[in-house]
């Protein structure tokens, strides 16, 4: 392996002049405790290094070993229900509380391993060597590296428990080569695990929240940005996402934010149980936690490392969602790594690489037909933390450039306890238009036009709330009061939702389309009684409408009986109404002459 001896450090970067070959992006052991790096410059006689570690007590002389191989992470059956650094190493073990310098000895860890494939059959890259029990009713494939040429499987350990570093399967290549195959496998973080195909997002990433999924869904396999300023709520609605989302796994990458707020979250999860199974939610989730104040370089890899984790599920046929919080403490960390390569900065000093460090980010996101030929997908949500809530900053605006879908947290809505504070006015989905024939197989055959409906009133009141705090609203006209009670119910009855809710914190596709349904007849019949003369008063006044503001706390998934109790009382209620203006306008008709 090629050496170099170290002449500069400053912080986490130095200098080493080299004696032998290295390449870019190379890992490298740095000092005598062998601290982890990476190589990100080369010139003609010097090389410089990202160490992911604490330099201190490193000198100039300390020797740089190259280890011939990308940076790369150890993937393997025991990822699940496990904590780590940024650079995938074990957290949490009580006889350990700090990080171990260096490059450590990994302790294998026995499974459960039934093999798949037998002597003589074909074995390609990607392929299902076997599957690993872990616990109790979840399974995990043993999958061939990607980079594994076509071969023939020699031998294959028959059922039983192994460790995951020992060899279970021994492959001839077709060039005569031998491989031996383990439980895991290591894989460069920057480099994105090959696929057989991309495939188009058909149907969105279902999460429980009404307005998430009703105006701005997201795609499975697609990406999408969350930025908020202090105390909107960002953490809270990814805790929320993970724990109701249709995902098999969950990838949680705390970058760069506080350590209180990670012992938290790590709390929580431990004791959130996973509507599916009924288990801690832990069990389905890989959290990799780095925290403000752990290395600056290693915050900068923990979002390589989760991307990588997340591919690997995905290429077992299962679908992922990756949750970054926040990208903003990662585009810090670049920063703060340019300036001391110093390197030109560019908008508020960031390094003028930040956007094409995002776009190769946010592009592994994907929904694929994997080298095994299983479907399988990732799905990407970032969290910016802008400061002092300015959207114009660099990062919030090279985001919205390569994220499908936008949910801007508003510091107003989250003061007035609206929750999620997303803003209908400011958020967006470019995937939103593909989903109309999703909805109607969920039965809301008129999703899009009643989406487009909700947005448009929503618009609407708030330009008339703007009038009205300069007029009063009983000075406005029937026309512009019918249309802020109309909305006033689009934004109580059916965007808030309270995640403390035992009934009203998850709504199904389906209960969602029942909901948005009742909302449309209502104001279709509203805007019916106004031509009659009904004023909006008398609308609100009804128990119908009180009973439709209260649908989501009161009514739970499954209870259709109820939904169909309110559906027929709110025809029974706009029909009462629609007599009465008959009735009155009879009164009022002088008798015709004899």
């Amino acid at each position: 392996m090629s050496t170099a001896t170290t002449t500069w450090i400053n912080g986490p970067v130095l200098r080493a002049r080299p004696e032998g070959d290295f390449r870019l992006r190379e890992a490298v052991a740095v000092g005598p405790q062998r601290l982890l790096g990476e190589v990100i410059r080369i010139a003609r006689d010097e090389i410089v290094v990202q160490v992911y570690e604490d330099t201190s007590g490193l000198r100039p002389g300390s020797p740089v070993e190259g280890r011939g191989a990308l940076l790369s992470v150890r993937l393997g059956p025991g990822l699940l229900g496990r904590i780590f650094d940024g650079l995938l190493r074990p957290l949490g073990d009580p006889d350990e509380p700090y990080v171990t310098p260096g490059l450590g000895d990994v302790v294998g860890q026995s499974f459960y391993f039934r093999p798949l494939c037998g002597p003589g059959d074909p074995l390609a890259a990607g392929q299902a060597i076997g599957e690993i029990g872990l616990v109790e009713g979840a399974l995990q494939q043993c999958l061939a590296p990607p980079d594994l040429p076509a071969g023939t499987v020699v031998e294959v350990a028959g059922a039983g428990e192994y460790r995951d570093d020992e060899v279970i399967c021994r492959v001839r290549t077709a060039d005569g080569g031998r491989r031996h195959l383990t439980m895991c496998h290591e894989w460069p973080v920057r480099v994105p695990r090959p696929v057989r195909v991309r495939l188009p997002s058909e149907e969105p990433m279902v999460t429980g929240q009404r307005i998430i999924d009703c105006l701005f869904p997201i795609a499975r396999g697609g990406t999408g940005a969350i930025p908020g300023g202090f105390g909107t709520g960002k953490t809270v609605l990814l805790e929320t996402i993970a724990k109701w989302c249709d995902a098999d796994v969950i990838v949680y990458v705390g970058c760069g934010e506080r350590g209180n707020e990670m012992a938290g979250l790590l709390a929580e999860f431990a004791e959130l149980v996973d509507p599916r199974s009924g288990r801690p939610l832990l069990e389905r989730t890989v959290v990799i936690a780095n925290t403000s104040n752990m290395p600056v370089s290693a915050r900068e890899a923990s979002i390589y490392t989760g991307i990588t984790v997340a591919e690997y599920f995905r290429d077992q046929g299962l679908d992922v969602t990756l949750m970054a919080d926040s990208t903003s403490r990662w585009a810090e960390a670049l920063r703060e790594v340019s300036g001391r390569l110093g390197e030109l900065p560019g908008e508020a000093g960031y390094p003028a690489y930040l956007s094409s460090r995002l776009a190769d980010f946010y592009e592994r996101a994907a929904r694929v037909r994997t080298l095994a030929g299983n479907q399988g997908a990732v799905t990407v949500l970032g969290a910016v933390s802008p400061p002092s809530g300015d959207f114009s900053e660099p990062v919030t605006n090279h985001t919205r450039r390569y994220v499908g879908c936008l949910w801007v947290l508003d510091a107003r809505r989250a003061q007035a306890r609206f929750y999620p504070a997303i803003h209908p006015l400011q958020s967006y989905s470019l995937a939103a238009t593909g989903f109309a024939r999703w909805w109607h197989e969920q039965g809301c055959t008129r999703w899009e036009g009643l989406r487009r409906r909700f947005l448009t009133l929503i618009e609407e009141q708030a330009r008339l709330e703007r009038m009205a705090r300069i007029i009063g609203r009983d000075a406005m006209p029937e026309r512009q009061r019918l249309t802020l009670l109309c909305a006033q119910l689009v934004e109580q009855a059916f965007l808030r939702q309270s995640a403390f809710s035992a009934v009203d914190r998850y709504a199904t596709p389906a209960r969602q389309a029942v909901m948005m349904r009742l909302i449309g007849r209502f104001i279709e019949g509203a805007e019916a009684l106004l031509a009659q003369g009904i004023a909006p008063e008398r609308l609100a006044e009804t128990p119908i409408f009180r009973a439709l503001m209260r649908m989501g706390e009161e009514i739970p998934d499954g209870d259709w009986d109820r939904f169909s109790e309110l559906d027929q009382g709110l025809t029974a209620g706009l029909r009462e109404l629609e007599g009465g203006a008959a009735d009155a306008a009879g009164a009022e008709t002088p008798p015709a002459e004899v």
